[in-house]
């Protein structure tokens, strides 16, 4: 399952929306994943979220696969659109 939404924050994925990203996406019992242009990371990693440094109104792609990835999309979508 996956999701493209653009970043609206902003100032951009920074530190403390990064912090609500991976705290949320930690919830679940999936593999969730953010594409950023040829990057791909794993978004229970705020090292990993936060080395993409994605601007305001840029489109990522948000990536899940598990039993509750629907879920975890939405939720997590809704922090970053």
């Amino acid at each position: 399952m996956e999701k493209e939404i653009v970043i609206k924050s902003t100032t951009g994925l920074h530190a403390s929306l990064a912090a609500k990203v991976v705290q949320t996406a930690s919830k679940y019992a999936v593999d969730i994943e953010l594409h950023y242009e040829d990057k791909i990371v794993d978004l229970k990693s705020i090292l990993a979220l936060m080395s993409l440094a994605v601007p305001y109104g840029e489109n990522v792609r948000i990536v899940a696969r598990g039993a509750r990835a629907e879920e975890a999309i939405k939720d997590v979508s809704s922090i970053l659109g």
